[in-house]
């Protein structure tokens, strides 16, 4: 049974930071292509980073220079370090895993940050 479990989340003041975990299970962490994606209040889902097998990052642009995604195989875990936080990044964060072939696509169950003094 694969499984990602997000953690840290939480309140932060805007200009702090947050440091966002996601522990996955059940698959072959390595191989995948791991993404943080992000669904604020009353918009759709967007992405906010990935990180290759090859540990090649993509950035939205609306969080480069502020947010840092990493990945330790190791432990099965992808981290997103947050930055100088704004309101707008208030959202449910969501950690996906994804393998092109075959083809396999999984989520987490999200977790909330807001950005609010």
């Amino acid at each position: 049974q694969v499984q990602l479990v997000e953690s840290g989340g939480g309140l932060v003041q805007p200009g702090g930071s947050l440091r966002l975990s996601c522990a996955a299970s059940g698959i072959i962490f390595s191989r995948y292509t791991l993404g943080w994606y992000r669904q604020p209040p009353g918009k759709q889902r967007e992405l906010v980073a990935t990180i290759t097998n090859a540990g090649r990052t993509n950035y939205a642009d609306s969080v480069k220079g502020r947010f840092t995604i990493s990945r330790d195989n190791a432990k099965n875990t992808v981290y997103l370090q947050m930055n100088s936080l704004k309101p707008e990044d208030t959202a449910v964060y969501s950690c996906n895993a994804n393998h092109l072939l075959p083809h396999n696509m999984y989520w987490g169950q999200g977790t909330q940050v807001t950005v609010s003094s």
